[in-house]
């Protein structure tokens, strides 16, 4: 892998978009890309993209910011951006495959191996665990943030012009065909599949229509590619037969090429297991919460063991990891208060998993959470919710606050038949007042979960907390 820093002028950008430089120099060399005006950096080319709103109303704004110029669609009043310094002017058919096409263009020039991972749950966790496993070998680059649909992938290809040995991509999805187009744009060597489970059920009539969205992973393989997946996922074994290169599977069935056995939860100090390759065994003690994160380490861990790197500097490295912020993140307050700060977004199966880790939990005085609404979910919403109900109080919760409509009021009510006390669980509309019931009850010794989806807003009631108990 060279992963060379590459340079990028004008005119290799319109060559590469099937485009051409309609005002400017073609010899201009470009430091940077943008799709939104307000976060542009001077230097930056900004591409008009067409979505919610049209780009196109907002490149004479991104040029008076100091951008190096704009991407636009044929067609476009270019008069007044010309006009305004004859700034850098790209014409190209459509600006949304224009830079989906620069960054395979980049991705293809660079030589660097690409990854790309797929699943329902844990991507993130799955990529920055990946990243942190290679980084002592490689020089890695990856999506910032959650950059993984049709806009975010191709700018975060984009990085890999700064020089990189391998790109770490995650791979978003809510609807069919949407990673068919990811898997062209990133082209990628090695491919993961983590999980299948039920946060796209809103989009989708089963589990089983999600595994045939996520199948396309699978597809447009060469024989010398690599497919990385999961052993203990049934709906993604009865489908890895169609591809085209070679299987390494991760797990805890015995079948499993990169697997774990002795696994011991420890509670809020994370993991411990013995991680068993055909290169040999070792003891891993991970930080990292629950069953979900085992997996998602193992995961990596399949991909570090095939690229080289040894178990002894996996071992090492895995005891280091630290979780990503809002995703499973242990906030140990000075006040004695013990926070699981998992509030960056929520699924039944994550909830499951979280109350699973909160209940094995008996170093502290009581145990409380706070849930808001699972989003997404369709018309399967109001029985997952009770589900997940029956889970909290299975727990062993002293304090259940449910955040949302009447699928978190289904949670609230299942937990109550499932055995809390009535005057324990508590059902209301806003994180607000979520807060207000929480904080009072809090106090030294106390352990407390908070999730849910991003739209319910759960970080402010972690914000809430972390100012009353710091």
């Amino acid at each position: 892998m060279s992963g060379a820093p590459m340079v990028l002028t004008a005119a290799m950008i319109a060559t590469a978009t099937g485009g051409s430089v309609a005002s400017g120099s073609p010899q201009q060399i470009i430091d940077g890309f943008s799709i939104d005006s307000r976060t542009l950096q001077r230097g930056d080319l900004f591409f008009a993209i067409v979505a919610a709103r049209d780009g196109h109303e907002f490149v004479r704004t991104a040029i008076e910011r100091g951008g190096a110029g704009a991407v636009v669609s044929h067609g476009f009043n270019r008069g007044a951006e010309v006009a305004r310094g004859n700034a850098l002017i790209i014409d190209v058919p459509d600006t949304t495959s224009a830079l989906q096409d620069l960054g395979r263009f980049v991705r293809r020039q660079v030589g660097a191996k690409v990854v790309a991972i797929t699943g329902s749950a844990g991507k993130t966790t799955t990529k920055e665990t990946m990243a942190d496993l290679l980084s002592g070998a490689y020089r890695v680059t990856k999506n910032r943030g959650n950059l993984n649909n049709h806009l975010g992938l191709p700018l975060s290809l984009l990085e890999l012009r700064h020089g990189a040995d391998i790109a770490v991509m995650e791979l978003g999805m809510n609807h069919a065909g949407e990673i068919r187009l990811l898997v062209h744009i990133a082209e990628p060597e090695m491919r993961v599949w983590t999980n299948v489970g039920d946060a796209h059920l809103g989009h989708f009539a089963s589990p089983n229509a999600i595994a045939e969205a996520k199948s396309e992973i699978l597809e447009a393989a060469h024989s010398t590619d690599v497919l990385v997946c999961n052993a203990d996922d049934p709906l993604i074994m009865e489908r890895v037969r169609s591809f085209a290169g070679r299987t390494v599977t991760f797990g805890t069935a015995v079948t499993a090429d990169v697997r774990a056995d002795a696994v011991e939860d420890l509670g809020l100090d994370g993991t411990r297991f013995r991680l068993r390759t055909a290169a040999g065994g070792i003891d891993v003690t991970t930080p990292l919460l629950g069953r979900g994160n085992l997996s998602n380490l193992l995961a990596a861990a399949a991909v570090a063991n095939e690229l080289g790197i040894g178990l002894e500097q996996i071992a090492t490295r895995a005891a280091h990891l630290k979780a990503i912020s809002h995703r499973g993140e242990v906030l140990r307050l000075a006040k004695g208060v013990t926070l699981v700060d998992d509030s960056y977004n929520s699924s039944p199966t994550a909830l499951a998993r979280a109350l699973e880790v909160v209940g094995g939990e008996r170093r502290v005085r009581r145990k409380a959470a706070v849930l808001g609404e699972m989003l997404e979910l369709g018309d399967h919403s109001m029985r997952l919710h009770q589900e997940c109900g029956r889970a909290a109080a299975a727990a062993g919760l002293d304090r259940l606050i449910v955040i949302g409509g009447d699928p978190a009021k289904a949670l609230a009510q299942a937990a109550v038949h499932a055995g809390m006390p009535r005057d324990a669980v508590t059902w209301t509309t806003s994180s607000g007042a979520a807060s207000d019931l929480i904080l009072p009850w809090l106090d030294a010794g106390d352990l407390v979960l908070v999730k849910g989806s991003r739209g319910i807003r759960t970080d402010t009631v972690v914000d809430r907390i972390t100012t009353e108990f710091s």
